[in-house]
């Protein structure tokens, strides 16, 4: 018997596949960088600011809104970004810290009108109105713009008294100072625009503010004075006025009142002496009648009859203390 013996068939063994190379690799990474660098030229401008952009240094876009935008990746284009909405603050005459620790700033000192020297300080607010300018246009805004204010304010204080500058003036000042200055701002293309120029102190050196207090005290005061002499001229004016024109008034009534009783009292001796003419006889006794009615009433009287004798009923009407020739007695007749 025989056996037939067969040689195992070798199995074929995986063989794995060949591994990328590396010029694959390096062309995959080269895209995700890729897609990365492009990416990043998005970008996103706040509410509150305007973005400018430029390529290669020139500007392509000079005002950019507030929003979502896209430029080229750096380095082809630049984003800048721009808060235009804020306020900037530029001071002239000396910061708040130079006041605290006592350094006086070159720039605080102005001469009035009449060669007064004087101590401002001035605050100006102003904002980006133009970002290219701002940006490119002159090298230091902020510098150009407190330059500006601080030659207007010396032209405007050289042309103004110190009382003035002290008291009244301040608006007119700094509405002034606004104007011209943004007119100079203008000029250098500075891409600011003032908004407000305040005049935060203006005070005299200190070796002169005793006398300066002084001055002002007594000017106060005489402006007091000349007030309340206005006031009391213009009461009592009108008062000597008013009683000049009662006693006028009263004046001419009473020529008045006496013209017509004179006038009057003409026409009545007139018309008299008319009716007396006609019978003079029965004028007389009319008149010295009506003379009589006038006159007794008034005097104390006796009734004397034919007889000599006192009418007792007359008298007892009458003050027996008042009588011609009456003693003291006390039952009313007079004693003989």
């Amino acid at each position: 018997m025989s056996v037939l013996i067969t040689p195992p068939v070798p199995t074929a063994t995986p063989v794995d596949p060949a591994p990328p190379s590396k010029s694959r690799r390096f062309r995959h990474i080269a895209w995700y960088v890729l897609a990365l660098w492009l990416l990043s030229g998005i970008y996103i401008v706040p509410t509150d600011q305007q973005g400018l952009v430029t390529q290669w240094g020139r500007v392509v876009e000079p005002r950019v809104f507030p929003g979502i935008h896209y430029a080229l990746p750096w380095p082809i284009d630049k984003v800048y970004k721009l808060k235009v909405r804020e306020l900037r603050r530029r001071v002239v005459g000396g910061e708040i810290p130079d006041t605290v620790l006592g350094r006086q700033a070159s720039s605080s000192e102005f001469f009035s009108g009449d060669q007064n020297l004087l101590k401002i300080r001035v605050v100006a607010q102003y904002s980006v109105s133009n970002p290219r300018d701002f940006l490119f246009a002159a090298q230091s805004p902020d510098q150009i713009v407190g330059l500006a204010v601080e030659s207007e304010l010396v032209r405007r204080a050289a042309h103004t008294r110190v009382d003035d500058i002290l008291t009244t003036q301040k608006l007119a000042i700094q509405d002034d100072v606004l104007r011209s200055a943004q007119t100079v701002v203008d000029s250098y293309r500075a891409g600011a625009l003032l908004a407000s120029i305040n005049i935060e102190s203006v005070s005299p050196p200190p070796e002169t503010a005793e006398a300066f207090r002084s001055v002002a005290g007594a000017r106060s005061d005489a402006f007091r004075i000349v007030n309340e002499a206005d006031g009391y001229a213009n009461d009592l004016v009108p008062r000597a006025r008013g009683q000049a024109d009662q006693l006028l008034d009263q004046a001419h009534s009473y020529a008045n009142g006496k013209i017509s009783r004179a006038e009057g009292d003409a026409s009545h001796f007139n018309a008299v002496a008319a009716e007396y003419r006609k019978s003079p006889q029965v004028t007389s006794t009319r008149v010295y009648l009506e003379v009589m009615e006038l006159v007794l009433p008034k005097l104390k009287k006796l009734v004397v009859d034919a007889n000599s004798n006192l009418d007792l009923s007359v008298i007892g009407k009458q003050d027996n203390s008042a009588l011609p020739g009456t003693g003291s007695g006390t039952d009313g007749v007079p004693q003989r």
